[in-house]
């Protein structure tokens, strides 16, 4: 008699999908060439980053898992991502964590025109002050905060054209938002999911010891410093996403069911 056939998660081809699609990178001259690309781009472009808090959202939500996809390039950002990617017998190649790549982006962008669109003052002030001093000297800035429709950041950006956006207003807010614009400016532009990085900027949000970065712990820092709101993405999550990694791995017939 035959077995009845199982039917596959819905989650399972949508993390082929972004798996499939993420952009890595395995050198630091393919590093330097990324950045190069991402300081003149042709046509609007969206930069996205895929976590395992990412690939957990895009398990349940179909409409972010499309805008993620949508993406015209995706990174590979944190420790989860790597384990998933050997699971998978992927090379993961460099972790190209927003919070530290972005920063290099800006810098490539000094003395031109770049938009902060996220979070709130007093950490927006500060972040474009550091922008202005620090990252990306001689660069006009536009900022506004993280809570207005989506068709007001599209009116700033067509007043004011920057050649680089950051969005800091988190997933999947930032990935929605950032499909919206561009489709509806018409010059070429670099748009970044930036999630906390105008956060990390303005001082609202500290970084973990180098030591931690380089262990991949620094989601523990995090947590210590924000447990109440980072509970459900990272003690809840980071075990769902391992088992969901697993069960994808097992299906692929890269781990043997016992």
């Amino acid at each position: 008699m035959t077995a009845p056939a199982v039917a596959t998660p819905e989650w399972q081809p949508r993390w082929r999908e972004l798996v499939q699609g993420v952009v890595r990178v395995h050198t630091g001259r393919g590093e330097q060439q990324l950045l190069e690309s991402l300081a003149h781009p042709k046509e609007p472009s969206v930069l996205a980053f895929v976590n395992a808090h990412a690939m957990n959202s895009a398990a349940v939500s179909k409409k972010f898992f499309e805008a993620l996809l949508s993406a015209d390039i995706v990174l590979r950002d944190g420790a989860g991502m790597a384990i998933l990617l050997r699971m998978l017998n992927q090379a993961p190649g460099l972790n190209l964590n927003g919070t530290d790549f972005i920063p290099r982006i800006l810098r490539l962008y000094a003395g031109r025109s770049i938009a902060l669109f996220g979070t709130q003052d007093p950490y927006l002030r500060c972040a474009r002050e550091k922008v202005m001093t620090q990252l990306a000297p001689g660069s006009r800035v536009l900022t506004t905060h993280g809570f207005l429709e989506t068709t007001d950041y599209v009116r700033l950006a067509a007043a004011h054209k920057p050649e680089l956006i950051v969005l800091g207003m988190g997933m999947p807010r930032q990935e929605e938002v950032a499909c919206t614009l561009r489709a509806a400016v018409g010059y070429p532009c670099l748009i970044v999911c930036g999630g906390a990085i105008i956060d990390f900027m303005g001082g609202k949000t500290s970084r973990a010891p180098v030591w931690m970065r380089r262990t991949g712990l620094e989601w523990a820092w995090r947590l210590a410093l924000e447990p109440r709101r980072l509970f459900q993405r990272y003690v809840v999550g980071n075990p769902v996403f391992l088992a969901r990694a697993v069960s994808l791995a097992r299906s692929s017939g890269l781990i043997r069911s016992q």
